[in-house]
């Protein structure tokens, strides 16, 4: 007869209640045990299924061009932002087998299996995105659509599911239910991360790239993990004495956590900027009327100070609205603040709010299309420039593009404005300001009193290069013609002295100042 155990005993810290928990829980657990050993593990044809997953993780020429295929198809479906096409690269991709193969190499303590499964994931990886890096460096759409930014951040949620999904695909390939591999399929994903990560590589996104990537590993690691639990657990692999069973458990627990922090505090800001949103949006609504909407409200978390633009259509305007919300917004988030609002008018007769709505889509529309123009201007002034697009500094409101040029080879200051000019031919309704660097300032022929046509274009290039560098330039002439290049200078706002020297014949020479 079972002794009955008491709970108010068997939560008691005393020893004779843990050493009543420990005896319950070994009179439950040996006959489950028992009947464990006895029952389910011979149930299962370990040599089939050992057969088939050999066979589902073997390197064949099927295998590379299934590869190519379902990586193909992830990274259209990705560029596209088409959530269909996305899923069926994920039921043709073959990569959870070789996956599995090696948990189940982990199980069996088998080195040999492990590095030829090893070696089969690692021949698809590279595969698949070379292939889709290709694609998309061919691609004329190179931007990061929706179905992209979904896996860039990855969290403990994904670790989560790639863990249940991996238990089910194990326990399907174990005990023959082959229908479930579909549905394991479509939730771990590991050929989409893969197609982001060949567009991370093409576009040289290394927030992409590396995002990515660690969701792929991330679903790599937990499937091979999990897989290697429920092999040992269906009795694959040789007996181990406790300490090998100990150490096992030590490295997989380590290897999950190692997984789990990363993607823990990846999940904890995701949460954040979730309730910064909400936080945004009832601070917003207080600052105007209760019959006032908001239409529109985005957030950039990654701009500092954090750049929060909204509309509200309200039937009543507030002139400070925006600068009680910025200072609000500051408090209630703990981050600096820069808001944007736009306020349209809202009165009570039919069709108001919704010709408030037409102009506010109008205007986001607008603001869309600047935005995009601006991108685009930046990156091509960055590549003219020879820098990365970070180092433009735009300006929308002002439409002013501006970096400092990195020293080409062979270049002249000459060179410099020419592709300033260029640039500004291109882009006519924006300022472009290509900076270059302090370069040999050209010399200035004179015929008489007065430059050549030669040196009054020389002359027109040192003004040029002396405002965009903001440096000051030195004089050395005779004096007629020295007059002449000082008050030209001084005329363009240039500070400039004369070193009281003289050149030699007709020209002036010039110099950068301290």
């Amino acid at each position: 007869m079972s002794q009955r155990v008491d709970p108010a005993v068997t939560s008691s810290t005393s020893p004779a209640a843990g050493s009543s928990l420990g005896r319950f829980a070994a009179r439950v657990a040996g006959p489950l045990g028992s009947w464990w050993r006895g029952t389910v593990i011979p149930s299962i044809e370990h040599r089939a299924v050992i057969a088939k997953v050999d066979d589902e993780a073997s390197l064949t020429p099927r295998y590379a061009f299934m590869i190519l295929m379902s990586a193909g198809i992830a990274v259209l479906g990705l560029l596209l932002s088409s959530p269909a096409v996305v899923i069926g690269a994920m039921l043709i991709s073959p990569l959870m087998g070789p996956i599995i193969g090696l948990g189940f190499g982990m199980a069996l303590v088998d080195g040999n299996e492990m590095r030829r499964t090893a070696m089969t994931l690692a021949g698809g990886v590279l595969l698949a995105v070379l292939f889709t890096a290709l694609i998309v460096f061919f691609s004329p759409i190179k931007d990061i659509t929706s179905e992209i930014a979904a896996r860039t951040r990855p969290n403990l949620f994904d670790l989560l599911v790639a863990l249940f999904s991996a238990l089910a695909g194990a326990y399907a390939m174990i005990r023959g239910r082959e229908g479930t591999i579909v549905g394991v399929a479509i939730a771990t994903a590991l050929m989409p991360p893969l197609a982001t990560v060949g567009f991370g590589l093409a576009t040289l996104n290394a927030t992409v790239f590396f995002g990515a990537l660690l969701l792929f590993v991330t679903n790599l690691m937990t499937i091979a993990i999990a897989a290697a639990i429920m092999a040992r657990l269906y009795g694959f692999g040789p007996k181990l004495s406790g300490r090998q069973s100990g150490m096992q458990a030590a490295v997989i627990i380590g290897v999950l956590l190692a997984l789990a922090i990363p993607l823990g505090y990846s999940l904890s800001q995701i949460a954040w900027e979730a309730r910064a949103q909400r936080q945004a949006r009832d601070v917003l609504t207080d600052q105007f009327p209760r019959q006032a909407k908001i239409d529109q409200l985005e957030i950039d978390f990654s701009a500092e100070p954090l750049a929060i633009r909204a509309t509200i259509l309200t039937p009543q305007y507030r002139a400070k609205a925006g600068q009680l919300g910025e200072a609000s917004l500051a408090k209630a988030l703990g981050r600096p603040v820069k808001l944007s609002l736009d306020q349209f008018r809202v009165g009570t007769a039919a069709g108001d709010a919704e010709a408030a709505q037409l102009a506010s889509a109008s205007a986001r529309e607008q603001s869309n299309k600047e935005r995009a123009t601006a991108a685009l201007v930046g990156r091509e002034l960055a590549i003219l420039a020879g820098v990365s697009p970070e180092a433009v500094l735009v300006d929308r409101d002002k439409r002013l593009a501006q970096v400092r040029a990195a020293a080409l080879p062979g270049a002249t200051l000459a060179t410099y404005r020419a592709l300033e000019q260029r640039l500004s031919a291109a882009e006519p309704q924006w300022q472009m300001q290509l900076i270059p660097p302090p370069l040999t300032l050209p010399t200035i022929a004179f015929d008489g009193d007065a430059p050549t046509t030669e040196g009054a274009a020389d002359l027109a290039l040192a003004i040029w290069a002396a405002r965009r560098t903001g440096l000051a330039v030195t004089v050395a002439g005779n004096s007629a013609a020295s007059d002449f290049v000082l008050t030209n200078m001084r005329e363009a706002g240039i500070s400039v002295e004369s070193n009281g020297s003289a050149a030699s014949g007709g020209e002036v020479s010039l110099a950068w100042g301290l």
